[in-house]
């Protein structure tokens, strides 16, 4: 009888040995299995969900602008006081619906690939129409000592200044800010080759963009999604050094098995440059565990605190001595025009950039750029794209509307964000196929390993309570 609890007692300690034992191998085991599938649908290749992904976003893609409107025109115009903002918005717009152009394999493993540009209004997400009139800066005039800065050269534009009655400030269409007008002043330039049609985003619609060549995956999983060249380069020609190299993926997606120690790189044409998200915080979206990634504060800063950044300070009389954070010069890519990115109210800028102008409110949770990422498969689930375009205005003696100007400021136009979450359908599809499967696995490992120490140590201690209360 002794003997036959006790083989019982044992033998149940074994097989909870055995059941944690199990539990553990199927770690490495699973992660295997995982890994395998992973790399099977993660690669960039026609039938794969990484491929319907790539070609057409899986989501509804939104980007929202709200427009600084001047509230002091008058004073800024006849006196050259600072700017009172108050920014109007949002107005909401599609963007991203069409799939990708003129998609073909190359070579070493790339998909090369045009990304179609087109806005449609989403009258139902904004806050009005696309005729609601607003006051911002005249974007040609402001542009004239930057694209021009011979003294001769602005007196002999200013009399067409004059002669079209441009002043600093200017009222004009939503459609108009974004999308481009007729410019009565450069329409009265007579010289061949002066384009009259000027906009913040102007030419868009029905543009394309690329081409863009990125690795597959198919010849290195780790290479996934990567940009291999932008427009046939490896290099912008904007910029100086390691800040000219176009690194990263497009911010759509990054090679899988993603951790939270890295550093991910992204490269976005619309700021003319590669960034990159450090991890913030783990969130979950529609029952998906993601992982954040956000644009830190030392992206944009001075390169006297982050001496990596000294390649993107190009102006040292704006920057003064590039010692000022918060604003990117940009000019380079735009044809000249003094164009600045920065993020929206001026966030992590300097106090001196901030202070130029009035009306703005700088906060992380409406203003920073995120992107929150399935870890395993590296997809970006959720992401908020947000920045602002600025013109840089110059005080000049020569150009009549510029003349009170006081100093050279960086002058808010508008700042979008530019967002998507992944739909309910393919929630749905990426818990039942992928983190569905993650989450099981994981509670069978827990179960086993739990389960099984519990009942070796129950079973084992009975047995040696037993021998003890036989012994005695």
């Amino acid at each position: 009888m002794g003997c036959n609890r006790n083989c019982g007692l044992l033998t149940g300690a074994i097989i909870g040995g055995v059941l944690a034992i199990f539990g553990g191998v199927l770690i490495p085991l699973g992660d295997n299995l995982i890994g395998k599938a992973v790399k099977k649908e993660a690669v960039i290749v026609n039938g794969t969900a990484a491929f319907q992904n790539w070609l057409v976003p899986g989501s509804s893609v939104y980007r929202e602008f709200w427009i600084f409107h001047v509230l002091n025109p008058s004073e800024v115009i006849e006196e050259g006081a600072q700017p009172k903002l108050e920014q109007r918005g949002p107005y909401t717009y599609r963007v991203r619906y069409l799939p990708k152009e003129n998609v073909t394999e190359g070579e070493n493993g790339t998909i090369t690939y045009m990304l179609p540009n087109i806005a449609t209004f989403e009258p139902d997400l904004s806050v009005g129409t696309e005729n609601d009139t607003l006051t911002i800066l005249n974007l040609a005039v402001v542009a004239v000592p930057s694209v021009y800065p011979s003294g001769i050269m602005q007196s002999l534009i200013n009399s067409w200044v004059k002669k079209s009655n441009a002043a600093i400030l200017q009222n004009r269409t939503v459609n108009e800010i974004l999308w481009g007008y007729v410019d009565p002043f450069l329409d009265s330039i007579p010289f061949p080759g002066v384009k009259s049609f000027v906009g913040v985003f102007y030419p868009y619609n029905g543009t394309t963009d690329g081409p863009y060549s990125v690795y597959t995956g198919t010849e290195d999983i780790t290479k996934t999604a990567i940009i291999e060249s932008y427009k046939n380069q490896r290099t912008l020609s904007y910029w100086k050094g390691h800040c000219d190299m176009v690194n990263g993926t497009d911010g759509a997606s990054f090679p899988p098995f993603v951790k939270k120690d890295q550093v991910l790189r992204f490269f976005s044409s619309d700021i003319c440059r590669s960034i990159y998200g450090v991890f913030h915080s783990e969130q979950v979206v529609k029952g998906i565990t993601l992982n954040r990634f956000v644009v830190p504060r030392e992206a944009f800063a001075a390169p006297t605190e982050v001496p990596d950044n000294y390649c993107f300070c190009t102006d040292k009389e704006i920057s003064e001595n590039c010692t000022l954070a918060g604003v990117l010069d940009i000019s380079a890519c735009k044809a000249k025009r003094p164009v600045y990115i920065s993020l929206p109210h001026f966030l992590h800028a300097s106090e001196s950039i901030l202070n130029n102008v009035e009306g703005l409110s700088p906060n992380e949770k409406e203003h920073e750029t995120y992107l929150d990422i399935e870890p395993v498969t590296g997809f970006t689930l959720r992401f908020a794209k947000r920045l602002q375009v600025n013109l840089l205005v110059r005080p000049s003696s020569r150009i009549e509307p510029l003349k009170k100007v006081k100093k050279p400021y960086v002058f808010p136009i508008l700042w979008l964000n530019e967002s998507a979450v992944i739909g309910d359908e393919k929630a749905e599809m990426f818990r039942a196929k992928i983190s569905g499967k993650l989450q099981m696995l994981s509670m069978l490992q827990m179960a086993l390993i739990i389960g099984g120490s519990v009942l070796f140590l129950a079973f084992l201690g009975s047995y040696f309570i037993c021998r003890s209360k036989k012994l005695k």
